[in-house]
This record gives structure tokens, sequence and C-alpha cells, in this order.
């Protein structure tokens, strides 16, 4: 199954993005990661910026499990459902899709995620034609 998700922090960003990229290249080995992305806060008062990043990868793991082991890594970053209301964000690991399943359709629509696709895209073309 293929995936694309989204990581992003206000919150101790440099250090929680680093710890997510380590534990979802442990996870699932091949991933490839876009380059950090600063952006304002869409929905907060708190005028903390975030850092954000798309990621893809297969995986024979349902969707049920990768969710699981997202959840895992943001926990292991200090992730508490008392920080949300504070609008403190150290880690947040969101699945946008699983092949053709769409989960935060929303989301696919901003304009960093948009730019992380497209810059995936141009990895994974590149990829392939250095092997043929």
């Amino acid at each position: 199954m293929f995936y694309t998700i989204s990581i992003g922090s206000n919150e101790q960003r440099k250090d929680n993005l680093a710890l997510a990229r380590k534990r979802l290249s442990e996870l699932f080995p091949g991933i490839l990661f876009s380059k950090e992305e600063e952006t304002k806060p869409l929905f907060f008062r708190r005028p903390n910026l975030f850092s954000n990043q798309v990621a893809q990868f297969t995986s024979s793991c349902n969707t049920e499990e990768v969710i699981a082991q997202l959840k895992s890594i943001e926990r292991e970053a200090g992730r508490t459902p008392d920080e949300k209301k504070q609008e403190i964000v150290r880690l947040d690991i969101d699945l946008l899709s699983c092949d053709t399943q769409v989960y935060k359709s929303e989301d696919l629509k901003r304009d960093y995620i948009l730019r992380g696709l497209e810059e995936l895209r141009i990895i994974q073309s590149s990829f392939v034609k250095s092997k043929e």
C-alpha cells in the first residue's frame, strides 16, 4: 500500500521533526521526505510558526496499523491531549491518503502540502529515470 502523510510541529520544531523522520525511516525503509517548510499557524491564535513536511512510503501494514504507529511517534515526542487546548503541537503526523483512499481532503489542498507532493513527485521520477 502507498501512504502519504504530513508532519507538523510548532514546539521544538527541528527536534520533533528530526525524531519523526528517524522513527518513520526505521518503520518504513525507503520513505521519502519533502524538505521542511515553515508556515504561519492556520487556525491558532498562538503565533508560533509551524515546521511542516510531507512524506510518502509503501508498507504492507494496514491503515489501522500505520495510524497506530504514527500516534506512537507523536506520544514519544511528548504530545498530550491537554496541549492541543493550549495550541501546542509538539508533533502531529496525519495520514493524508492510502492508495486511492483520501483521509484528509482539506489538508491535501494546502499550499505547503501541494508543494511537498510536487517535490516528492520530482524526486520519485528522477529516481525512476536513474534506474533506467
